[in-house]
């Protein structure tokens, strides 16, 4: 919908010289079009304001500034542009009436935002978070993706630190709220996990008191708000008293086979992912479309259409051999799913297990590396490790008696290795903290294996 400059001054707080039309909202010089109001960002790196005459010569329709810029277009002055963006696109969200789903947790958000997408698109026009655009730059630029066709929109909500997910649930005003878990990412500046429940919970700051709030029914943290919140919706694996209960889980050679028991009545599920974890995101997806109305057949049919994204444990066949692709990211939460998915596939030779390190745990960095390596050794028959903190998962390993657990110090050496080791109808898991680029790995390797 397109906005004038006299409303977009008075949204964010601030000034304009002159008053036009803005037909799209943009902070990259790449992304202007005739029309566009270019929002001058100031980050660590780059300030935005440098590039306002070139966003001139690109068609731009006015400049969102907090610094003097010296341009011939008009001009909206405010006090801090990293705030206005926010309050742009709180202004402009609330020019839907629609369902908006908020989703935050430690581990499963895109997978998560990803099956509910599919889901809700079964009966809504649904505009979701492209890619990792989950923070408060990345949020305001998916809310003015928002068309009149849309109907309903998924909106991912990441954090490192307190404020920041209030931030950004205040604009988005979600109408109904979502958490996936809580865990140990950002432990580093969270200081606790009750601390990171607290920073997951600022999501409330942006609904109504009556909306409802979708939570996993077997985190002990999130079972804490049962009582706190208006309206708790759970979904669960193990807790009896959800509302929704995943029944029958049988691991598939690709994917996961279960019922889910909701509201009396019982659907079937065949999700084209491995792990529990995966069916904790499933269960999520379900229990968001049958709030807003989505048919459970039409439901359960989105969910038998997933396909992973990026590297977000995507199965890939390389002749006899299976690699999971789990590189995005890393944490003792992740890592544990990833473990658990190695083991439930169907594996008719060995299990290796290839980690990298996790990154920003702090304080708990060492304890979680050594417990990670147990759990590898209790999840598969060879465990490869490389990264300045992995020799921590091969101590633990060998504590727990694997012996055939090694450490490299480089990807080109562990790379070689695998060459040396991997033999038909082995299963590969690659997994580390995106900072690894353990990517790097799975080039080559394919190159071989599929000759």
């Amino acid at each position: 919908m397109n906005i004038t400059i006299q409303e977009a001054a008075k949204a964010v707080g601030g000034t304009y010289t002159c008053d036009g039309i803005i037909t799209s909202i943009c902070r990259d010089t790449r992304d202007i079009k005739p029309g566009s109001l270019f929002i001058a960002l100031k980050g660590d790196r780059m300030d935005g304001h440098i590039f306002a005459q070139k966003a001139e010569q690109l068609g731009a329709a006015a400049i969102l500034a907090h610094n003097p810029v010296d341009v011939n277009i008009p001009v909206i002055m405010c006090s801090d542009t990293r705030k206005a963006i926010l309050d742009l696109a709180g202004y402009y969200r609330n020019k839907f009436n629609i369902p908006v789903v908020g989703l935050t947790g430690s581990v499963g958000k895109t997978t998560t935002k990803e099956m509910v997408t599919g889901v809700l698109s079964q009966k809504y026009n649904t505009l979701s978070t492209i890619g990792n655009l989950n923070n408060e730059i990345g949020l305001p630029l998916t809310i003015f993706r928002l068309e009149k066709e849309h109907e309903a929109a998924v909106l991912e909500m990441g954090m490192s630190n307190f404020g920041e997910i209030s931030n950004m649930a205040k604009p988005a005003h979600p109408t109904i709220g979502l958490i996936t878990n809580i865990g140990v990412s950002h432990m580093e500046t969270l200081g606790s996990q009750e601390g990171i429940l607290k920073a997951k919970s600022e999501i409330l700051d942006g609904m109504d008191k009556n909306a409802p709030l979708i939570l996993n029914g077997d985190d002990q943290y999130l079972r804490t708000l049962k009582n706190k919140y208006n309206h708790v919706i759970y979904y669960s694996i193990e807790n009896p008293d959800a509302r929704f209960k995943a029944k029958q889980i049988q691991a598939m050679p690709m994917g996961t086979h279960f019922s889910i028991q909701f509201d009396g009545k019982c659907q079937e599920i065949i999700l084209p992912a491995i792990g529990l974890h995966n069916v904790y995101n499933a269960l999520a997806a379900f229990a968001v479309g049958i709030v807003l109305g989505v048919d459970p057949k039409a439901a359960a049919d989105a969910l038998s259409n997933y396909i992973p994204s990026g590297m977000r444990q995507k199965v890939v066949k390389c002749g006899s051999i299976t690699v999971i692709e789990d590189c995005y990211n890393a944490s003792p939460d992740s890592i544990k799913a990833a473990l658990s998915a190695l083991s439930a596939i169907p594996c008719h030779g060995k299990r290796i297990a290839v980690l990298g390190d996790m990154l920003e745990l702090g304080s708990i960095s060492k304890e979680s590396h050594l417990r990670c390596g147990i759990l590898a050794s209790q999840s598969a028959d060879v465990l490869l490790t490389c990264g300045n903190l992995a020799k921590l998962y091969v101590d633990g390993a060998i504590s727990n008696g694997m012996k055939n657990a090694v450490y490299f110090e480089t990807k080109d050496e562990l790379s070689r290795y695998l060459d040396v080791i991997v033999k038909d109808g082995d299963t590969i898991l690659f997994k580390a903290s995106r900072g690894m680029k353990f990517e790097e790995l799975l080039a080559p390797v394919y190159e071989r294996w599929s000759k």
